[in-house]
């Protein structure tokens, strides 16, 4: 069976690297630069690379049609017209580009083209998203849904104090897309970077968490009268990005001109800001999660608290949200080249949630390569938080839960 990857970068590379783990695999990489695939094709003799321009859909579509499955790892500014170019050519395919764009305006299009399509393969969204649902289908009736993930570099240094794990571009895109969540019921919108509160972590401490556009298809796919996520970062970060934004620095209007040509503010932030947000070679990364899905069963109420703490893995020289979002991508893609998921049309990973047998093979892969999701359940809930003049503290209110800090096991890289 033949495999293409579009990208080969941060992630791309080494999802392309876990599918030459399958004899039955023959594996392909496509991406612009040569020097991404140079490196790929030192550290993985075993690929084929193409140097290809992605960003024109009819290239993508023509290049996809050559080969059985297909892994989208592109930015997100590209993701919802390179998922249209592969649904185009008939091909299925695993997807970790987080865009903008509504996924199910390609459902019908994917029915018609008889595709399985498994979008936002990641982490949340991702296969977090298919472990809510999975607890919810164990609950009559599901209250409330509030997550936090995040993706870090293991070392705090000053001044950015953070490094692109991702694509950067889809990082400030979080800093500017306003975030939609439920709130007893109803869509509610707030800004990007906004309600601010602190989550104590025992493996990284305090980290600050904020408002971000992560819910994504969960607002649509769970029944729930609450659902929220927020993005974690080291304290300071909230403050260090609202102020670049407000000051107009992520605009992609083409409004100033520079050595007499016109340019965005948002790409000169990105010629300064991107290579202090560059992860060295060697260096660590961290990503985490959690999520806490509070309902009721059989009239009691019942607390699903699911934790995933993951590091860089020097033996492999691959870091984490490589890992906890690419091999989350290339177990999605196996099970469709198995025939394990079989929906046509389009699917966010909550629908994974939906079959034990799907949640078992991915929970197994992923503690396989090192990546462990646990979950604990709780017949009571903890009581609030209360502050000094006896009011709850953020995270309480609006039928949320009060954030819960667990305690993780070793993690086992590689």
């Amino acid at each position: 069976m033949e495999i293409i990857v579009l990208g080969a970068g941060l992630v791309g590379g080494p999802m392309a690297i876990d599918l030459t783990r399958d004899k039955d695999f023959e594996v392909s990489v496509a991406d612009c630069s040569i020097e991404a695939l140079q490196r790929l094709k030192t550290r993985c003799p075993e690929v084929s690379v193409l140097q290809q321009d992605l960003s024109n859909p009819e290239n993508v579509t023509a290049l996809v049609s050559d080969y059985d499955l297909v892994v989208n790892a592109v930015p997100g500014f590209m993701g919802f017209e390179t998922a249209r170019a592969i649904i185009r050519a008939g091909k299925s395919c695993a997807c970790i580009a987080f865009y903008s764009e509504d996924p199910f305006r390609l459902d019908q299009l994917a029915r018609d083209n008889n595709v399985t399509m498994i979008m936002d393969c990641g982490v949340y969204p991702g296969m977090g998203s298919a472990l809510i649902m999975n607890a919810a289908q164990q609950l009559d009736q599901v209250e409330s849904v509030l997550t936090y993930v995040g993706g870090l570099p293991k070392v705090r240094e000053w001044p950015s104090e953070y490094k692109a794990v991702f694509s950067p571009i889809d990082v400030i895109e979080e800093y500017v897309r306003p975030a939609r969540y439920i709130e007893n019921g109803f869509e509610v919108v707030r800004p990007a970077l906004s309600d601010p509160e602190y989550v104590f972590f025992p493996e990284v401490g305090t980290l600050e968490a904020f408002n971000t556009d992560g819910l994504r298809t969960l607002a649509k796919t769970l029944d729930a009268r609450n659902l929220k996520e927020k993005t974690l970062r080291y304290p300071g970060h909230i403050e260090k990005m609202t102020v670049l934004r407000e000051l107009g620095f992520f605009s992609k209007e083409r409004n100033i001109t520079i050595n007499g040509m016109k340019t965005s503010p948002l790409e000169l932030t990105a010629q300064v800001l991107f290579p202090n947000w560059k992860l060295k070679q060697g260096e660590g990364d961290l990503t985490i999660f959690r999520s806490v899905i509070e309902g009721t069963k059989e009239g009691n109420s019942l607390r699903f608290t699911i934790d995933m703490y993951d590091e860089y893995c020097p033996e492999s020289n691959v870091i984490s949200m490589a890992r906890t979002t690419g091999y989350t991508a290339t177990l999605a893609l196996r099970m469709i080249a198995r025939g394990l998921y079989t929906h046509k049309g389009i699917s966010p990973p909550e629908y994974i949630g939906k079959l034990p047998e799907c949640v078992a093979f991915m929970r197994k892969g992923l503690e396989e390569r090192g990546v462990y999701y646990r979950e604990t359940v709780s017949s009571q809930k903890p009581p609030l938080s209360v502050g000094k003049a006896g009011v709850p503290q953020r995270g309480t209110s609006a039928g949320f839960p009060a954030s819960a800090a667990g305690n993780f096991p070793e993690p086992n890289h590689c």
